[in-house]
């Protein structure tokens, strides 16, 4: 088979793939145009002109304030947790110390406990110290990050030559010059893939602001969108509404970033 039939044949792989994924995506769109009750009418394949409607809906009870905090809390979080694993990554590679393995396999357990385990003990710190009731336990939680320390200490041992951090040393250069300016670049697909990953997490988070968020002034995206229900009606027009417009600063974040994201993805994947 020539490769110009290859290629062609992946081509159309592809596009099924894409379509098939972009579906949900459309789907939801679609539905976004519709009253709640002609949704369940039928699966609506076409837009209705019910659209600005819904967006009514939704700017009328908060979505602005909504849509600013999960981005705050986003940014944050996804900022200062991407600085502290990528300073993890590089001291575990960088420095021999006493229970540096030890330190490494507590990492990895620390991904092996839910979430849900330390919520109460975590609400009950946050409580203590007067944070209850702010945006910062749902950014505090992301500054200890078990899989981002690991993804950068994987990461920074394929992809930093410990030879440069070396001559740097001997030229003079102090750590944090090191750090700066020869690290950062070298780590460059890896720290833009852990921002998306980051970023997408915290802005879906949904089980710890349903557990701090006790006014409406505090909502996040999710718990905005989830309290548009009431005891007798649920409107899922404007709901799906939300979740469109909500759905906007991922898709832009992954077009900006994807070539760098599948680089860091495939990092390592292939050696020689």
């Amino acid at each position: 088979m020539s490769k110009k039939v290859k290629g062609i044949l992946t081509g159309i792989v592809l596009v099924i793939i894409s379509f098939i994924s972009l579906v949900p995506f459309w789907f939801m769109f679609s539905m976004s145009t519709y009253k709640s009750e002609s949704i369940f009418q039928g699966t609506p394949i076409f837009p209705s002109n019910y659209m600005m409607e819904n967006v009514k809906t939704i700017l009328a009870s908060n979505f602005v304030g909504a849509y600013g905090n999960s981005l705050f809390i986003s940014l944050v979080s996804m900022a200062v947790s991407v600085i502290i694993c990528a300073m993890v990554g590089y001291g575990m590679n960088v420095y021999n110390f006493r229970l540096k393995k030890a330190l490494n396999v507590f990492i990895m357990m620390t991904m092996m406990v839910p979430t849900q385990i330390g919520i109460i003990g975590y609400m009950i710190e946050m409580r203590n110290i007067g944070l209850n009731t702010t945006l910062w336990p749902m950014i505090f939680t992301w500054f200890a990050n078990g899989f981002g320390a690991y993804w950068m200490i994987s990461f920074i041992q394929g992809s930093l030559p410990i030879e440069l951090v070396e001559s740097a040393r001997i030229d003079g250069a102090g750590e944090i010059k090191i750090f700066r300016s020869i690290v950062l670049p070298c780590i460059k697909p890896g720290l833009l893939t852990l921002c998306l990953l980051i970023f997408l997490w915290s802005w879906n988070n949904y089980m710890i602001p349903l557990v701090f968020i006790n006014k409406p002034a505090n909502y996040t995206i999710p718990i905005f969108i989830k309290s548009l229900a009431s005891a007798y009606r649920t409107d899922y027009g404007a709901q799906l509404a939300g979740l469109t417009l909500a759905t906007i600063p991922l898709l832009i974040l992954f077009i900006i970033g994807s070539k760098n994201f599948i680089r860091g993805l495939t990092a390592g994947a292939v050696k020689g």
